[in-house]
């Protein structure tokens, strides 16, 4: 629905929409994992199944606060690795996808992209 809010946006080229729908999906995850970790225990709770609490934990929630402070930081220092990372993890774009959509080479796209994981394995695993 927020990307349908940006209805009004003039969107310039296929990398400005992939850049907004990552970052709107980044931000609804953030977002939902916020509101989760400062509601109450047992506040507003849902009956979910095994498989579900799986999926919605929340471990869940921490990890991905965690993540969005270390793309923060990412993206004081490497704009277009973070560009890569909304693209792949959150726009869901395989390698050639992603390189199509910033007009990179994927071998570029790969390179990046790898540098990415493992400064983000560090900042997290800190």
């Amino acid at each position: 629905m927020r990307l349908v809010g940006q209805g009004q946006v003039a969107w310039q080229n296929r990398v400005h929409f992939f850049a907004v729908a990552a970052q709107v999906m980044r931000s609804l995850l953030v977002d939902r994992a916020r509101a989760r970790q400062a509601s109450k225990c047992g506040g507003g709770a849902l009956q979910v199944s095994l498989d579900e609490a799986a999926i919605i934990s929340p471990e869940r929630d921490v990890k991905v606060l965690a993540l969005n402070e270390a793309l923060e930081q990412l993206a004081a220092f490497d704009q277009r690795k973070l560009r890569i990372v909304g693209m792949r993890y959150f726009g869901g774009l395989n390698v050639e996808e992603t390189a199509e959509v910033m007009q990179l080479s994927p071998i570029t796209i790969k390179r990046e992209w790898l540098k990415a994981k493992a400064w983000l394995y560090s900042e997290l695993n800190q």
